[in-house]
């Protein structure tokens, strides 16, 4: 416990989910958090529920303007930054020739953007103050290889791995040490959407694709939100101060690399 005492961290896509789960976890290991979230009014209750640890900000990636204006107050509210979470992200499915060009460009500019331009805006603050700090990116399994309904989301977990390579070299330099976390199949809201697709475009019944790879983890089920926590507070802490460019699977054993 108290891991990240004294330490600040700004998680996006953190009102729900493992966004959420983090943000839990690293109040109950001493760190402060601000909530980063498009619904300002599910991540104020998030950060109610954690007490005065917590604030909640908006924070919209796919705009300049909303990553510059969390981050400001971010700052002004907790005093500075020592840790990001990227951690919002958004999934699609399709057929390789049913691929619509504007969802293709909303995802992208959520995944991939998003991740880089907020990173960039805390690293920019991180540099300035001069103190270095931790950047945490989500990855995923589906970065490791393609399949055949999920290109897009597949290509935009692939972006995120490699940009997390190329802004750990440029960064470290500065003290800011980049990582990934890749987690596998995990239950919750997000994959009751997936579960979704896969019944649209492989005609399966509802849940019936989540209870097929959750079989097919070699744990034995479908992972959780905290299944994640232990990795995202160790690479913030202090006993990861060594790691750099890395991109950890935690996903039950289902991809080895």
């Amino acid at each position: 416990m108290n891991r990240l005492s004294g330490k600040t961290a700004l998680i996006t896509g953190a009102a729900r989910g493992i966004g959420l789960a983090f943000a839990q976890a690293y109040v109950r290991e001493g760190a402060r958090v601000a909530i980063a979230d498009i619904d300002l009014d599910r991540a104020g209750k998030a950060a109610a529920d954690l007490g005065e640890a917590a604030i909640a900000v908006r924070m919209d990636v796919t705009s300049q303007e909303s990553i510059d204006a969390a981050v400001t107050e971010t700052v002004r509210a907790l005093g500075h930054i020592d840790i990001l979470i990227n951690n919002a992200a958004l999934f699609t499915a399709a057929p390789i020739v049913e691929i619509d060009r504007a969802d293709y460009a909303r995802v992208f500019d959520v995944n991939v953007s998003g991740t880089l331009f907020t990173l960039q805006a805390v690293a920019r603050h991180m540099i300035e103050r001069g103190k270095g700090g931790r950047i945490i990116n989500m990855a995923s399994q589906a970065g490791r290889r393609g399949e055949p309904l999920v290109a897009v989301y597949c290509a935009t977990k692939a972006a995120v791995i490699s940009l997390t390579q190329s802004a750990a070299l440029d960064l470290v330099k500065h003290g800011i040490n980049v990582n990934a976390i890749a987690p596998g199949v995990v239950d919750g809201e997000h994959w009751d959407g997936v579960d979704a697709f896969f019944a649209r475009y492989e005609n399966k019944e509802p849940g019936q694709k989540k209870r097929e790879v959750g079989a097919s983890v070699p744990f034995g089920r479908m992972g959780t939100a905290d299944d994640l926590t232990g990795m995202a507070i160790f690479l913030a802490s202090d006993e990861a101060q060594y790691i750099l460019a890395q991109t950890y699977n935690v996903d039950g054993g289902q991809w080895m690399s």
